[in-house]
């Protein structure tokens, strides 16, 4: 039995969960999400809580998708009360970035400037060498972050480049010059 799946999703005040043809769709006060669900997995709703269940909980893939699902679903519950938050942050002299419209647009150290087009329910705000990315669908927002972080990760030796707020680098010391005895 999956120790996750059996665990009941509690419905806050003011957000509301229908289920229509196969799907799951959960709504609150910043906005509507909607997630297919496998057709092993059935969800009961209430007025104050979720409960997830699978056809077979002795069968190994179904009590993982019961702890999947179970977990997707309150995701989406939380993302529409509260927008999950990642921030970046940006090393290194001369590295900045600009927003205008939906395009970000990153100076680091390339030839050119880099220009990433958010998706839709993504929004970012920088300041100074901080890029905060805010949105409902937790996935969406780590999505997003993991490939502005990609256009240019984090070097050990100096620790230029985009890395998370809270991520800790590993550095490494450079080259040292050794004295030579004849």
């Amino acid at each position: 039995m999956s120790r996750l799946g059996k665990l009941p999703i509690i419905i806050p005040k003011g957000t509301e969960a229908r289920l229509e043809h196969g799907f799951i769709i959960v709504k609150g006060p910043k906005g509507e999400l909607k997630t297919k669900l496998h057709e092993s997995v059935k969800v009961e709703i209430t007025d104050k809580e979720m409960k997830v269940i699978v056809n077979d909980p002795a069968d190994g893939k179904q009590n993982a998708l019961w702890g999947l699902f179970r977990s997707l679903i309150k995701n989406m519950v939380v993302g529409v009360n509260e927008p999950y938050v990642k921030k970046l942050e940006i090393n290194g002299v001369g590295y900045k970035a600009a927003m205008s419209g939906n395009k970000l647009t990153l100076h680091v150290g390339y030839s050119h400037p880099v220009v990433y087009e958010l998706p839709a329910g993504i929004k970012v705000e920088v300041q100074a060498n901080l890029v905060i990315i805010s949105g409902i669908d937790k996935y969406l927002v780590g999505e997003v972050a993991a490939q502005i972080r990609k256009i240019r990760k984090p070097e050990p030796y100096k620790g230029k480049g985009i890395k998370y707020s809270d991520e800790i680098l590993r550095r490494k010391a450079g080259k040292t010059a050794g004295k030579t005895e004849k």
